[in-house]
């Protein structure tokens, strides 16, 4: 933060004033649900390659619910609720549902070792896209999230609808047949 300015009294509350809303501003923006102070896109863009190096877009889902997780292999909750995450996937997989994973490992061998995991042991039903955060060709105009899991929620016409931290909670798939 830059010094207070020798001038006037009311040239500094003026100062101060100005430097207390734009220390606030990104506060609100954080309760506001959002992950960080930075502005989010009014029409989120996502898009990566997945291990099979097919191109993915959330652009592509349009007039689908996409929920978009953030996880880890290191992160155990991350772990342990991708089962859930399957069974809800197999659920509506004749639903206009998308999920697609963010991998956030600083690791791309992890992921990869994970997805080959996945391949050899996941029915395809079960499957869905996953890409890898620190490729190249990753952009998310959405953030990343502060605490993993993290997930997004985005309706059918592309907006960002609903932002979690943590574990995903049951209001959340409550949430998304609503808008399916």
């Amino acid at each position: 933060m830059h010094p207070v300015p020798n001038t006037p009294l009311a040239d500094r509350r003026q100062w101060l004033t100005l430097a207390l809303i734009t220390a606030i501003t990104p506060l609100k923006a954080f309760a506001a649900g959002t992950d960080s102070p930075t502005t989010v896109a009014p029409t989120p863009a996502l898009e990566g390659t997945n291990f099979s190096g097919q191109r993915i877009q959330l652009a592509d889902h349009r007039n689908r619910v996409v929920l978009v997780l953030y996880w880890s292999t290191g992160c155990a909750v991350c772990r342990d609720k991708m089962r859930e995450l399957r069974a809800n996937l197999m659920g509506w997989h004749s639903q206009a549902f998308t999920l697609i994973g963010v991998n956030m490992d600083p690791r791309r061998q992890d992921w990869i070792d994970h997805e080959r995991l996945v391949a050899q042991t996941v029915p395809v039903v079960q499957r869905f896209p996953s890409v890898w955060a620190g490729d190249a060709d990753f952009r998310d105009t959405m953030g990343r999230p502060e605490q993993l899991p993290g997930a997004r929620l985005i309706d059918k016409t592309g907006k960002l609808v609903e932002t979690y931290r943590g574990r995903i909670p049951a209001e959340a798939w409550d949430r998304i047949a609503e808008l399916l």
